[in-house]
């Protein structure tokens, strides 16, 4: 989450006031954390909801993908945000310019350190929402799969080197190594692509919200494993959690369950995860507006994490 588009608190009274139930505003609020789309968390004076306007990076013509998969997640009971509609029965809504939506906001709080037992709850909810998108037929490629890695590099450029130098060419050689050991026959499913601990909400070690499915797509479904394992067994600034990544794996496994394909393909994924999300990381870190009220996130953790998947192959064993 981040603020890119300011709203008025006069046009937030009027956005509002196309919906039925959800009160009048009382106090909004820029949400700076993340960094794909301009979020509020606005009180009324019945609820309290997110606000969520969609910047440049989030196709329009996505939407509608992106709100029928939380609809038919809901249905199933997954904890999960679907937009409200208005009056007129419409989810999306234009506000200062940018498509928008309203979201009940959930309970919970989103970790930065989660321990082995938290790991291991947010792992069999990733097992679950696998199990709950086998019967949806909705369809949408991955924007940021692993073809369009190469040219997100290339784009960054030898300016990656101004983060540190030499960072251009490491990465060069990575992503080489790991297009040519892709594995392209794995089952695909929807998956969510962004499972970090900041998109899950928790109460202790239960799980309250999974949230920000604006990256969902249709991709192989073990990169998922990959992209949370990635987010979920380091700190912050990369340096591994004791004990997490391995219950992570074995919360989804005892959820949904791994192949002995998908368990040996889980190191290429995950590095293949760091190269992709080193690689936004750096875009934004380069190219961010310098008046977005956005928290720019540290490209180098994910060098670290894949420094530290080299040094360990035995990590999915």
């Amino acid at each position: 989450m981040a603020v890119y588009t300011q709203v008025s608190a006069e046009a937030l009274a009027g956005f509002l006031r196309r919906y039925d139930g959800v009160g009048d505003l009382v106090s909004a609020k820029g949400i700076a954390e993340g960094v794909e789309n301009s979020n509020y968390l606005v009180d009324t004076t019945t609820d309290r909801f997110i606000l969520t306007l969609y910047e440049k990076r989030v196709d329009a013509g996505d939407l509608p993908f992106f709100l029928d998969l939380l609809d038919h997640l809901a249905a199933r009971g997954l904890p999960v945000p679907p937009a409200i509609r208005d009056r007129a029965g419409i989810a999306i809504q234009q506000l200062e310019g940018r498509p928008a939506c309203l979201i009940r906001f959930l309970n919970g709080v989103s970790l930065t350190q989660p321990t082995p037992a938290q790991a291991a709850t947010a792992g069999a909810a990733l097992g679950n929402l696998h199990t709950a998108v086998a019967g949806f037929d909705g369809d949408r490629a991955n924007c940021l799969g692993v073809g369009d890695w190469r040219p997100l590099l290339e784009r960054c450029g030898t300016d990656l080197d101004r983060i540190t130098p030499g960072l251009f060419s490491r990465i060069d050689a990575a992503l080489a190594a790991v297009e040519a050991a892709w594995p392209h026959t794995l089952p695909v499913s929807v998956i969510h692509a962004d499972l970090f601990p900041d998109n899950v909400l928790m109460l202790g070690a239960r799980v309250t919200g999974l949230i920000d499915f604006y990256f969902a797509c249709r991709d192989v479904r073990a990169y998922d494993v990959a992209v949370m394992h990635t987010s979920w067994a380091f700190d912050p600034l990369g340096a591994p959690l004791a004990g997490v990544g391995p219950a992570l794996l074995a919360g989804y496994t005892d959820a949904f369950g791994l192949s002995g394909a998908e368990r040996t393909a889980l190191p290429v994924l995950a590095k293949g995860a760091c190269i992709r999300f080193l690689l936004t990381r750096a875009w934004d870190w380069l190219n961010t507006p310098a008046d977005a009220l956005v928290t720019r996130k540290d490209p180098l953790a994910y060098l670290r994490r894949l420094d530290w998947y080299d040094a360990h192959p035995e990590a999915f064993a």
